[in-house]
């Protein structure tokens, strides 16, 4: 398997598929590169897809409030590939960073009609909610 199918397995939501499906992932993916100070995504926004860290830095921010700093192996923005919903925070470079962005249309052109990866997927997504849910404050 090559660096990019291994850094796409250790997502959790894909971290059930085989190597030729997270090869086929990879595929599906772009490349995108931001300079420093550049704003990946803008909360509020709709979301286009996931984005992977391949190269770089960059923080999360939620108005002016630092919520993460992610690097190398990192990604963000799983939630777009299941629905338009807008960005929950920005995300900006803080170093040139280099991403492999794959969209919700070619993640979901790569995962119809294949049941076993959408089952495995969804079932991390309800793990994941949940651990969100009880992270938050009453």
């Amino acid at each position: 398997m090559d660096e990019l199918a291994r850094s796409f397995a250790k997502i959790p939501l894909f971290s059930g598929l085989s190597d030729r499906q997270l090869r086929g992932l990879v595929r599906s993916a772009a490349e995108r590169s931001y300079p420093q100070g550049a704003t990946i995504v803008k909360q509020g926004e709709p979301g286009i897809g996931l984005y992977l860290i391949v190269e770089g830095k960059v923080d999360v921010r939620r108005r002016s409030r630092k919520l993460a700093s992610l690097g190398r192996g990192h990604f963000f923005g799983e939630t777009a590939l299941f629905g338009e919903a807008p960005r929950t925070a920005d995300v900006i470079a803080t170093e040139p960073t280099r991403c492999l962005v794959l969209s919700r249309w070619e993640f979901w052109g790569f995962a119809m009609g294949r049941p076993e990866i959408l089952r495995s997927i969804l079932e991390e997504m309800v793990r994941r909610l949940a651990e969100t849910d009880q992270a938050l404050p009453d």
